[in-house]
């Protein structure tokens, strides 16, 4: 498949969390998962440390192995109460939506061609200065989001999990990723999208967000 040719500001502000345009019978080429790789090894890293590497997971059986971890935990998850929205708010409006789409996902995230783990060296322990984590996760995440960015222009899709972490020991010990010098930043299943027509989410402006000198300053 040729790439979509979309803009910068298209690219962007289009790249959602794919579930259910997920195209789970489609196969993709390991090629093309490696181009948007190395794409994605452009992004700036703390200190150009570059401590990241990325578990693609093809076989059957893990793939199966992991997405039940996921099941497990997004089960008692969403058990949880929802977040309350005070009247008026957009969000409100699609967390039905959200909910329905996240629940397919954990069904089929199996399915998916890969899963997707990307890692960054070292582990983030328990007690570690709000420096150290901020340092730890800006090493990796402008990658993971270069990585969706990617996949978009290429008529691809993902979503960003992260409920396969509570067994993040558990996955490490099912794929042979050394656990004490790795952490895992995330679970990306990846497809093909059901079409590749994505609007603009609705958002709140950022005028409301935006704190100018003083916090509540707008």
């Amino acid at each position: 498949m040729t790439n979509l040719n979309l803009s910068a500001d298209e690219v962007l502000t289009t790249t959602r969390s794919v579930r259910k345009r997920l195209d789970f019978d489609r196969p993709v080429d390991r090629a093309l998962v490696l181009e948007c790789l190395d794409i994605a090894l452009q992004a700036p890293t703390g200190s150009n440390s570059q401590g990241w590497q990325w578990m693609v997971v093809e076989d059957a059986d893990k793939k199966k192995a992991i997405a039940e971890l996921y099941e497990k935990n997004f089960n008692a998850y969403a058990a949880q109460p929802g977040r309350e929205y005070e009247e008026g708010d957009t969000r409100a409006d699609r967390q039905e939506k959200v909910r329905s789409s996240a629940y397919y996902l954990a069904e089929n995230f199996h399915r998916a061609p890969y899963l997707v783990i990307p890692m960054i060296e070292g582990r983030l322990d328990e007690g570690m200065p709000t420096f150290g984590q901020a340092s730890q996760w800006g090493s990796i995440l402008p990658a993971v989001w270069s990585f969706m960015l990617a996949l978009r222009e290429r008529g691809l899709g993902s979503a960003w999990t992260t409920l396969h972490l509570p067994d993040e020991q558990a996955t490490a010990e099912i794929l042979g990723i050394p656990f004490e010098r790795y952490t895992q930043a995330g679970l990306f299943p990846v497809a093909y999208t059901k079409g590749t027509d994505f609007k603009l989410a609705k958002r709140l402006p950022a005028a409301e967000l935006t704190h100018w000198d003083t916090f509540g300053n707008h």
